[in-house]
């Protein structure tokens, strides 16, 4: 088993969807450095989207908007709890992990 080879990458993330229009991540499936999928059950998180400007690990700047939101999630690797951050684009219904 392989870790994950970028710290920006895409990511396949299982979710609900609430009523009230409120996203819980609970689980994400990441390509590691061996070309194999990795899954990894998210232990907690935190929605921090503000839904105003602000500028994402990478330095790129992100304009307010209602389509994009940012989660700081915790998830279990080789026993070890990580933090990294999930960022949900509605408009591209794509799902990007950052970690350090």
């Amino acid at each position: 088993m392989g870790v994950i080879q970028e710290k920006n990458t895409l990511a396949d993330v299982i979710c609900q969807h609430k009523i009230d229009g409120s996203i819980i991540p609970l689980k994400i499936r990441i390509l590691d450095e061996d070309g194999e999928y990795q899954v990894y059950n998210i232990r907690s998180y935190k929605d921090v989207s503000n839904h105003n400007a602000y500028t994402m690990p990478n330095g790129a700047s992100v304009p307010s908007s209602n389509h994009l939101w940012k989660f700081e999630c915790k998830i279990c690797v080789f026993n070890t709890l990580k933090r990294i951050q999930l960022f949900y684009n509605a408009y591209e219904n794509s799902w990007r992990v950052f970690y350090s």
